[in-house]
């Protein structure tokens, strides 16, 4: 998990609404607004029962006073013989262009820096009612793929769902990878 979040926050993408021109402003000003703390869960698809299965997950967001850097520090239990994973992840918006720059920190793997396109999903309800999609082209795994985290937020609960498109396989399918399911618990 990456960005898991950091990146805006990846979620599940409003039913068959497409991704628009994204209002920078209005994108710093959502993303701003998931400062705070919120717990929940990292899933991830077991693909021999076809489900999802959950860690315990600690998200801490907060946003810089320039309103466009975040310091997003993730927890989860990734079991007995790895222990506590702790991922860091700095990102930055650009408000010109939509962009956001990340550099992620994790124990015992090399930083990872990248830069992925932010657009709404649908125009926001509101300032805790919206759905970000950020893509990008990347690394995932041991090939190259297309990268999409899409993350909706309703009201105190934040979903970012992580699907990818191995740019290798010969088919234009996307493949969910992961996902958060978190709520506020103070911010």
């Amino acid at each position: 998990m990456r960005r898991l979040f950091a990146i805006a926050l990846t979620l599940v993408a409003a039913s068959g609404a497409s991704a628009t021109t994204a209002d920078p402003i209005s994108l710093a000003a959502l993303l701003a607004g998931t400062a705070g703390d919120w717990r929940g869960e990292l899933q991830y698809r077991d693909y021999q029962s076809n489900t999802w299965q959950g860690l315990p997950m600690q998200v801490s967001v907060a946003v810089q006073p320039d309103h466009v850097t975040v310091i997003r520090t993730a927890a989860f239990d990734d079991g007995p013989q790895t222990g506590i994973v702790y991922i860091t992840t700095i990102s930055q918006l650009d408000p010109a262009s939509g962009q956001q720059a990340y550099a992620v920190f994790r124990k015992g793997r090399a930083a990872e820096a990248g830069a992925a396109q932010l657009a709404l999903a649908a125009p926001p309800r509101d300032a805790t009612h919206w759905s970000i999609v950020a893509t990008e082209t990347r690394r995932d795994g041991d090939s190259l793929a297309q990268v999409r985290e899409t993350s909706t937020r309703d009201g105190a609960q934040l979903v970012t769902l992580k699907e990818v498109n191995p740019a290798d396989d010969g088919k234009d399918e996307w493949l969910p990878r992961n996902r958060t399911v978190l709520t506020l618990v103070a911010g």
